[in-house]
């Protein structure tokens, strides 16, 4: 199988790089097209007003001036030598539990994979602190991808969280539900010499609203959350 990496975090990312090896170590053809630097944060944004940049840096690994987004639709616009039959994002420095979904341009390049009938599933390490151990999380959805694959319909696209967990570690995987999460953001101001009023978000904290069956419960719990997540809005039925 030819499968797509990408992140949030550029393509010179840890997570990224042992992703390639697992998935690579299994027989898959994988290439990495991802950021040119951090994109995080960035949701489902794509570079609508100027050129996108592209470089080579070996056989299988290109970066782009644009998002995660971006990155995907170029894939799949035969920008690459070959076309991906599935997409795999990550693996993210961090969380993307619940309402992380929003914002999160891990999540959104699985969505955008989704959207254009290509399998996609964000893999995020739920840790904010080094040291980052992607190796479990890595061999584990490399080990199970068809399983994985098999859980996938155009409709959605799969979230995957795991803990911060040793190497040898295989996870099992658990179904949850988002989780609801509340972001205490701490915003510092700065008058700057030029005239300008620079503002800066630094160290705030989350609050996860405790919830059984959720994904930060199956996090919590030492397994790996998999959840699925709508790629379409869904109208509201009638009464």
């Amino acid at each position: 199988m030819t499968i797509l990496l990408t992140n949030d975090d550029g393509y010179t990312s840890e997570g990224i790089r042992i992703l390639a090896e697992a998935v690579r170590a299994q027989g898959h053809d994988a290439w990495i097209f991802a950021p040119d630097e951090e994109r995080s944060g960035q949701s489902h944004a794509m570079t609508l007003r100027h050129p996108l940049k592209l470089r080579k840096h070996g056989e299988r690994e290109y970066s782009c001036s644009g998002t995660p987004a971006d990155c995907v639709i170029l894939a799949s616009h035969g920008v690459l030598p070959c076309k991906p039959d599935m997409v795999i994002s990550g693996i993210n420095r961090g969380p993307n539990l619940g309402t992380d979904l929003i914002y999160s341009g891990t999540a959104a390049a699985a969505r955008q994979a989704s959207m254009i009938g290509l399998p996609g599933i964000a893999l995020s390490l739920a840790e904010f602190k080094e040291p980052f151990r992607y190796q479990a999380l890595a061999a584990t959805v490399a080990g199970r991808l068809d399983e994985l694959v098999g859980l996938w319909h155009e409709d959605i696209f799969i979230n995957i969280n795991a803990p911060n967990a040793e190497d040898h570690i295989r996870f099992e995987f658990k179904e949850g539900t988002p989780s609801r999460r509340v972001y205490k953001d701490v915003l510092k101001v700065f008058e700057g010499p030029d005239g300008h009023s620079y503002c800066f978000y630094t160290d705030g904290r989350v609050e996860t609203i405790a919830q059984r069956g959720s994904d930060e419960d199956a996090v919590l719990q030492g397994y790996a959350s998999i959840t699925k997540v709508l790629v379409y809005p869904v109208a509201e039925a009638e009464a």
